[in-house]
């Protein structure tokens, strides 16, 4: 039997495993768990230790806010990443950085659709990390830090340039990447000056434009705090909750969100009731207007979207097939662009449906505009972008899917048996599943190691995007109706109404 692969970092010594032709080390501390005096602080420099550490599992799941059951807590050392290099012996290999947060509620780096086998096989080394999500990264306390969970990110990030050299890895070759909340994570870490330097490269899927003022967050954490019994919205009232106690209750926090519309307007449509703060200091300032205004600047960025983003909450949830003209009327008036929004998505859409129009607006919203705008916004910062529609319908409940949200991870990680996978793609992946995963996988090796996605970059004049599908292709932006509707509207922190 082989000798288990090792490596020396900067904190001590770690033994992986060898699996599928390639070296995995997983559960690394990257920072000291966020407990006791910690906890609600920002993220603390690792301990060192002496002798070995075994890096074959996972470390502890951070605490999730999501309607799931994951279990028993196994631990609070949840400030851990995973590699998975094809040789730590080598030199210079590109590196993707993975941000699994999803909806600013869950960053579970151990789920099988992020596995890195078939990246790592063709020649990346693949760093996925866990960080705080929910109350403990992201709940506006007036006595710590804001936006903790971006503040591990950059501890994460920092970690890499220190010891990814001994894995493998090109520490000036790193490119940052995310899908949904992980994809605002990484549009947030363009305009973040602790993280310059940190990576040279950018893709993001399905970007959020989930953001809120201080005075928003302000409100919301002391109601949070309040339904827990606490006597401010502090870290030192909270810092005694158990942090899987805090979690669910929050998870309950933002299934009532609906009841709040009347003040926190825009937000209450999101269910993530603590999302990234606009505070000045941490997150100065939301990317699109950073990048715009020459205030960040632009880099080699994928970023795009599904053609039917909203369509997997709208199915998940039970909603397809119900919405009223009630419901169409409601979503727009709170989610199109101000003051004439609304009117305008009827006249671009004549001949839309109740059902059409809320899921067209809320696609738009959430997802497709924020994306296909940071495109735009990258490139006149003097970065280069690349743009992509995912068009092909996942198979998965006769089509009831579309190209919803996240069907593009397991395609591009080469995934498709993972649950995810599956859900969305099928037991028996076709042919054409497989073929269009190798497209997106080998654009995603190509952008990572040479910053060229494989066809023509973004250019606010042409806007070509690559639209993926059985047959893709590279056509002028498709969702040009929606484009004209948010054009001079980009993404406004959520405000009190």
């Amino acid at each position: 039997m082989p000798e288990q692969p090792r490596v020396r970092t900067t904190e001590g010594v770690v033994q992986g495993r060898r699996r599928q032709g390639h070296a995995v080390f997983r559960g690394i501390p990257y920072a000291r768990p966020p407990v006791g005096a910690l906890r609600f602080a920002a993220p603390a420099p690792p301990d060192r230790w002496e002798g070995t550490r075994q890096a074959a599992e996972f470390g502890p799941l951070v605490p999730l806010s999501l309607p799931i059951d994951v279990g028993p807590p196994q631990g609070t050392d949840w400030l851990t990443l995973n590699v998975g290099t094809p040789d730590p012996g080598a030199a210079g290999l590109p590196v993707l950085v993975w941000i699994p947060v999803g909806g600013y509620l869950s960053a579970a780096s151990s789920d099988p659709m992020f596995d890195p086998a078939a990246l790592a096989e063709a020649g990346l080394v693949v760093v996925s990390i866990n960080c705080r999500v929910g109350a403990e990264g992201f709940a506006y306390l007036d006595d710590v830090p804001p936006n903790r969970g971006f503040l591990d990110q950059i501890a994460a990030l920092e970690w890499v340039q220190r010891n990814i050299a001994a894995f493998g890895g090109d520490p000036g070759r790193v490119t940052v990447a995310g899908v949904s909340a992980g994809a605002g994570s990484v549009a947030a870490l363009l305009t973040m000056k602790p993280a310059r330097g940190l990576f040279r490269r950018a893709m993001a899927h399905s970007v959020p434009g989930l953001h809120s003022t201080p005075a928003l967050a302000r409100q919301v954490t002391s109601a949070f705090a309040h339904r827990l019994g606490a006597a401010a919205p502090t870290a030192a009232a909270l810092r005694d909750i158990d942090p899987w106690h805090l979690a669910a209750e929050l998870t309950s926090f933002n299934a009532g969100l609906h009841a709040h519309r009347e003040s926190w307007g825009r937000l209450t449509e999101t269910g993530t009731a603590l999302c990234p703060v606009v505070d000045g200091d941490v997150l100065p300032e939301t990317p699109w207007p950073a990048l715009t205004g020459g205030r960040a600047s632009g880099t080699e960025l994928l970023v795009g979207h599904t053609r039917d983003e909203f369509r997997f909450f709208s199915v998940m949830s039970g909603r397809q097939g119900t919405y009223t003209e009630q419901d169409a009327q409601a979503a727009l008036e709170l989610l199109a662009p101000q003051p004439h929004g609304a009117g305008a998505y009827r006249a671009a859409f004549p001949q839309a449906g109740p059902e059409e129009l809320v899921e067209t607006v809320y696609s738009d919203a959430l997802f497709r505009m924020p994306s296909q705008q940071l495109a735009e916004a990258n490139a006149a910062a003097g970065g280069t972008s690349y743009l992509f529609e995912l068009r092909w319908t996942a198979p998965a409940l006769g089509g009831a899917l579309g190209a919803c949200h996240s069907l593009d991870i397991p395609l591009a990680f080469g995934t498709l048996d993972s649950p995810v996978g599956a859900q969305l793609i099928g037991d028996e992946p076709t042919p054409e599943a497989v073929a269009l995963s190798h497209e997106l996988r080998e654009a995603w090796i190509r952008f990572v190691t040479t910053g060229d996605a494989g066809w023509a970059a973004y250019r606010p004049g042409r806007r070509l995007t690559r639209v993926l599908d059985a047959g893709s292709e590279t056509l002028p932006y498709p969702e040009q109706a929606s484009r004209r509707i948010w054009e001079g509207h980009p993404p406004a922190p959520f405000d009190l109404s």
